[in-house]
């Protein structure tokens, strides 16, 4: 005996097969007998349905003829709703304003071509200008992938003479160092503002450590912070001349306090006697201070903060030192959002550290693009 299941799957069966109901009156569907020559008459009555079938007649169950017309008609009735839908015309939200009168009155205008991709042009219909929407590269000469992969190549510790070369190479277009160094300042600076209002969820302890960085052949002392757990490097700078005194080193302490509206349970130095006063000042003596720590596989060390500072020591390497001290201050801000949001760590699954500290800005493919568009549309909002 066929179950309520195997005849709504024979029933499906019919109408896949191309065996159609036809419709003979109000509610009333011939439907072709599926073992002989002939057919059955199928009705729909108030919260009923009959079939001149056998099966239905002799055990009043819901036969293949039924499930064949129900489903038949649901199909009608969904065709029907989609092509109501195509021929209704529903203009696309437009989720911008005009740069020149604030309003929402816009509409799609055309596209603008240029030497990269075509972009969308607007039309506003209270100030009646048109305009496209400049997500960080309008105006500029080269294409957009050009100039992120500038971007990329450069922190990833490649020399400017290489990057000129390699984009000759490979896309044909002529960029001089002094263009390259124009784009990396650019881009540093507006992404560096966005950066700033974006409060990541760091673990209780930190790790704060200094190294030397040569500017323009003099020596000076750049200041790391991380978050251990989520290796997100919370403050970056570079201090003026070879002091490393308490004031010194309590400007990353306040900086991280600021930029995570929160205090750490612990904090994990070197033996700098600096840090020891500048943790007391800073924290009032509410957190944990844990100094002399070697590079060991103990629990608690510097090792994470030690890494990070041997791929800074290679990119000066490769740039033999950075230049004058306000150009080195805008390469450590670029450095720390590449670090932070760009480069993707094995250590952490493949994530970046903003995004293991919550901060999942969605930037997939080019992530140079997908910031600096983030950067400009929050700048402008």
């Amino acid at each position: 005996m066929l179950t309520t299941n195997a005849r709504m799957i024979r029933g499906y069966a019919i109408i896949a097969k191309g065996d159609d109901p036809q419709e003979v009156g109000k509610n009333e569907y011939k439907i072709p007998s599926q073992s002989k020559e002939g057919h059955y008459l199928v009705k729909k009555g108030y919260r009923v349905w009959t079939c001149t079938c056998p099966d239905h007649f002799f055990r009043q169950v819901d036969c293949k003829h039924i499930n064949a017309v129900q489903f038949w008609l649901k199909l009608k009735d969904r065709l029907v709703e989609e092509a109501k839908e195509r021929l209704i015309f529903r203009p696309e939200k437009i989720e911008t304003k005009c740069p020149y009168c604030s309003s929402m009155k816009i509409v799609k205008d055309g596209m603008r071509k240029n030497k990269g991709d075509p972009k969308q042009v607007f039309f506003c219909k209270e100030c009646k200008k048109r305009f496209s929407i400049d997500e960080g590269f309008k105006y500029m000469k080269n294409d957009q992938k050009i100039i992120t992969l500038s971007l990329d190549l450069y922190f990833k510790g490649v020399s400017q003479n290489s990057i000129t070369d390699h984009i000759r190479q490979f896309y044909g277009a002529k960029v001089s160092q002094p263009t390259i160094h124009r784009w990396i300042k650019k881009y540093t600076i507006i992404i560096g503002d966005y950066v700033k209002t974006l409060t990541p969820d760091v673990s209780g302890m930190w790790a704060i450590d200094e190294m030397m960085l040569k500017c323009n052949g003099e020596w000076n002392w750049l200041w790391n912070l991380m978050d251990t757990d989520t290796r997100f490097l919370i403050s970056s700078m570079i201090s003026e001349g070879k002091t490393r005194d308490v004031d010194t080193a309590r400007i990353p302490l306040e900086e991280a306090k600021r930029m995570t509206g929160r205090i750490p349970d612990v904090i994990i130095s070197d033996g700098l006697p600096a840090y020891e006063r500048a943790v007391e000042k800073g924290f009032k003596k509410k957190v944990a201070h844990i100094r002399d720590i070697a590079i060991t596989d103990t629990e608690h060390n510097n090792n994470k903060i030690e890494r990070l500072h041997g791929t800074v020591r290679d990119r000066n390497k490769v740039q033999r030192g950075l230049k004058e001290l306000i150009p080195s201050k805008t390469f450590v801000e670029g450095f720390k959002a590449y670090y932070n949001f760009i480069r993707p760590h094995q250590a952490l699954n493949g994530k970046t550290p903003a995004e293991q500290a919550g901060i999942d800005l969605g930037l997939e493919g080019d992530r140079w693009a997908g910031i600096i568009k983030q950067s400009v549309k929050e700048a402008k909002a």
